[in-house]
Parts: structure tokens; sequence; C-alpha cells
């Protein structure tokens, strides 16, 4: 009795936290990721107020959380966007991979942590935040624009690469080697592969079959399919996320948008007691020695993911100044960042602080390079042709640079003299 006492205050205690630790973020404008693993450092071993009856609960939690989150994802995407995104994005989705998961793979090897960190890290750095670009792209007002549908195939591709990138992953922390790798990634290729032909070939069967006009029971059937699945794709090493995915990209129509409205406010709880957990399983102490390594990562890959949004963008013939708002759209990183090391933390510890201060650090950059990216550069460019024109004329006379006659406002004397 005593235990479920002390485990119902402190649950009571954590969700009641973390309601009122959303409400300042949204208060200030930020994503409360940053804050949920704060609240996590202070509630763990080694934090202000550690929590010990409920740390089991948590950790079920946190499972369910990570489920929730990609299975919500899946639902956000039919089968057929997918495979259009496939046939359009894929240049832009490898010039994504190469800029911006080699910087956390070299960090890993550079620091000595083998080459099973090295992929771990290099995933960390490597995927945007899906959840966190789509609120800013809503809050600045940019859903019409003409670079938001290429910052959306990236992210999108991002994503789908997640139902290969974490099997082979998961079989790598779990030392199976090479040739165990190459297996789960076969399998889970072909997982994918058959998903997306059942999907598109029998998708409203799938839907039909699920479907229900009670609310309660179209509730408990996804969610118990979802939670059914991940632990069979866990048990054959595909990874419980992917397996959630999957569920959600099979299910389509008025099935997935009903699912959505029910399991959002699930997603979101749970999302916030998985964060909250990876919090706690990190040392606060552990994170000072890793923030110079951490903030040089988040300072390279900012650079790597604005370029990775100018190319995109200029592969779908938009102008600079929309290449940029896509690239600093992109530079968040957030959830599917905590996911991959909460996935190898278990194999490899260090890999946990600096990916919490990784995300610390971009989870509240990203929103600024958003809205900051384009105007800085083009103030940048601006100045930087001022600068040249005052060199060009003569005592600083502004001089058009094409036809040799003075500036708006100039004097012809000036003119003159600049071009003598």
């Amino acid at each position: 009795m005593h235990n479920t006492t002390a485990l119902l205050i402190e649950l009571g205690s954590l969700i009641l936290a973390l309601g009122l630790i959303g409400r300042l973020a949204e208060r200030v404008g930020l994503s409360p990721i940053p804050l949920y693993l704060l609240a996590g450092l202070a509630f763990g071993q080694g934090g202000l107020l550690p929590l010990n009856a409920s740390e089991d609960f948590v950790a079920v939690g946190a499972e369910i959380g990570v489920i929730l989150l990609l299975l919500l994802l899946g639902l956000e995407y039919s089968a057929s966007e997918l495979v259009t995104s496939l046939k359009t994005q894929y240049p832009s989705g490898a010039v994504d991979f190469v800029l911006n998961a080699t910087p956390g793979a070299a960090a890993a090897l550079l620091l000595g942590w083998g080459p099973v960190a090295a992929v771990a890290l290099a995933g960390v750095t490597w995927i945007s935040s899906s959840g966190v670009v789509a609120k800013v792209l809503t809050d600045l007002g940019r859903l019409g624009n003409r670079e938001t549908p290429v910052v959306l195939g990236v992210l999108v591709m991002e994503d789908l690469s997640m139902a290969v990138y974490l099997p082979l992953l998961t079989a790598l922390l779990a030392g199976v080697g090479l040739a165990g790798g190459s297996v789960a990634l076969v399998v889970a290729l072909g997982t994918v592969g058959l998903v997306l032909y059942v999907a598109l070939r029998h998708g409203r069967l799938i839907s039909r079959a699920v479907s229900s006009d009670n609310p309660e029971m179209l509730l408990l059937v996804v969610l118990g399919l979802t939670v059914l699945v991940a632990g069979v794709a866990q048990q054959l090493q595909v990874s419980a996320a992917v397996g959630a995915f999957l569920v959600g990209i099979a299910l389509s129509g008025e099935v997935a948008e009903g699912a959505r409205k029910l399991l959002t406010p699930l997603r979101d709880l749970f999302a916030a007691v998985f964060f909250v957990f990876f919090g706690l399983s990190t040392d606060p102490a552990a994170i000072p020695p890793v923030l110079l390594p951490a903030l040089l990562l988040a300072v390279v890959t900012t650079f790597t993911k604005i370029a990775t949004g100018w190319y995109a963008a200029r592969r779908a013939g938009i102008g600079p100044r929309g290449r940029l708002r896509a690239g600093g759209a992109l530079v968040a990183r957030g959830e599917f960042s905590i996911v991959i090391a909460g996935l190898a933390v278990a194999t490899e510890p260090r890999i946990g602080p600096i990916a919490t201060a990784y995300v610390l650090i971009l989870v509240v950059l990203g929103p600024l390079t958003a809205r900051w990216t384009e105007p800085l550069v083009s103030r940048m460019r601006k100045a930087d042709r001022w600068r040249r024109g005052r060199g060009e004329g003569d005592g600083g006379t502004p001089v058009d640079r094409t036809s040799g006659l003075p500036s708006p406002g100039e004097t012809p004397a000036a003119a003159a003299g600049a071009k003598g």
C-alpha cells in the first residue's frame, strides 16, 4: 500500500509539473521538449528531486510514448504520398543524409566511441524534428509558401528512412555483427515494401476492418493493434517504433483521421513522459564535460541543414530567399534524436549526455534560425553591396557597377569623379 501511495504521489506530481511546464513553454513561444528534458534531469539520479517509486512506471510510459509518436507520424502519411516522395525527393534525402549524418559519425569516432556509437550519433545529428518544424511553420504563417512542400518532403524522407535505420541500429546495438545487421536491414526493407504494397492495394480493406463508429472501440482496436505489432516487431529485432510507424501507414482515410484525433492527447502525454524518462536516465553531472562537443556539433549541423534546405529548394526552382527559409526551418532536432539516443544509451551510455545537450541547443535554436536565417543573410548581402559601392566610388560615392551612372541621389559631379 505504501509503495502504491508513493507511486501515485510521484506520478501525480510529475504529470502536474509537465502540464505547468507545457503552459510556460506555450507562453514564451518555445517547444516544451527542452523543458521536459530539464525536468527529467531534475527528477533523475543526481538531480534535485530523484524519483524512486514511479521509475518503472515511467519507463513503461516512455516505451508507449515512442510507439505513439511513430504511430501518429505514420497516420500523417498515406502510402501513395510516401511513394511519391520517394520518387521526387530521394536526391534531397541523400544529400540530407550525407551532410548531416557525417558530422555525428565523425564526432563519435574522434571521441573514440567506436563504430556502433558512430551509427547512433549519426542518426542523432541527421533527423530533424518534424513536430517542432511543423509548429514553427504554422506559427510563422508559412504553410502556403512555395518552399514549404520542399521542407515537408525532406521530413517525409527522413521519417521513412527511420523504418530502415532503426532496425539496423537495433541489430548493431544487440551485438549481432555485420551479418546480423545486414539480415535486419533486408528484413526491414522487405517489411516496409510489403506494408507499402498492401497499403496501396488493400488499404481500404484494412481501414474498413479497423473502422468503428464508436470512438471507444476505434481507440481500443487501433491502440491494441499498434502495441501488438510493435511488440512482434521488437521480438523480430525490427524495432517497436518501426512497427508502430507501419501500422500508421497502413491506415488511411476516415479511420486515420479519427484515430489521429483520439490518440493525439495520449501521444502528447506519453511523449512528455518519454522525454522526462530520457532526462531521468542522464546524469546531470555528465553534461558539462560534453557541452563543448555538443555545441560544435550544433553549429556544424546548423549550417549543414541550411545547406540541405538550400539544395532541396533549388531543385524545386525556388529563389534564394525561399532556399534560405527552407534551410533555416530544418535546423531543429528533437523527438527522433532522443528516440535514437534512447535506444543507444544502454549500450553506449556516453551518448545520453551529448544527445541531451545537443537537442537542448538545437530545439531552442531551430525556431530562431527558421525566423531569422533569410532576413539576416539578406541584410548581410545588402551591407556587402553597400560596402562594395562605397569602395568603387571616389571618396565613398556609390556608383552603379553595371552602367557607371550615379546611384539615385548622387550628383553628376560625384559621378564624373567616380568614372575618372
